[in-house]
Order: C-alpha cells, then sequence, then structure tokens
C-alpha cells in the first residue's frame, strides 16, 4: 500500500496564557491557557491543544549559525587555493 506524508506548512504560533475565544468562518473556537494560538499565512487563528501540536509541528530554524558558516566559507576557500 502506498504511504503519504503531510505537506510541510509552515505556521506562527504562540502558547495561549489565558483562556480566548476565536471567530472563524466555521464558527468560534475555544482556546484554554496552554493551548498553542496557531496564524496560519492566510491569516487564518485558530487554538491548538499542545499535544497535538507538538505531535504535527516542530520549530523552524530561523537563525544562521555564523561559526558554522564561516567555517564551511573558509573551508571552500581553503581548497580551491589548494587545487588552484
Amino acid at each position: 500500500m502506498p504511504k503519504y506524508k503531510r505537506k510541510p506548512v509552515v505556521v506562527e504560533a504562540v502558547k495561549i496564557t489565558s483562556p480566548i475565544t476565536i471567530d472563524t468562518p466555521e464558527g468560534s473556537l475555544n482556546g484554554k491557557a496552554g493551548d498553542y494560538l496557531i496564524t496560519q499565512a492566510d491569516g487564518a487563528q485558530y487554538p491548538c491543544n499542545p499535544d497535538t501540536f507538538e505531535k504535527t509541528y516542530e520549530p523552524v530554524k530561523t537563525y544562521v549559525d555564523v561559526k558554522k558558516y564561516m567555517y564551511k566559507v573558509l573551508r571552500k576557500i581553503k581548497k580551491k587555493l589548494i587545487t588552484g
């Protein structure tokens, strides 16, 4: 049987610190403290249970490790100098 995996989707999310009600096209959704408030690329928002959130999403690396980057660049330069 063929296998499928969910397409990667990047969303913004923050942990909710107090109860919240979000109005969506499907109706009102309630989030409680500890849930995540997810904001999709189109601006749609909805609360998500923390267990579900942690199983479904993983953090996106948003920084550049300058030290690793510089070592990588210097290795390439060194290799070009050695090989001519």
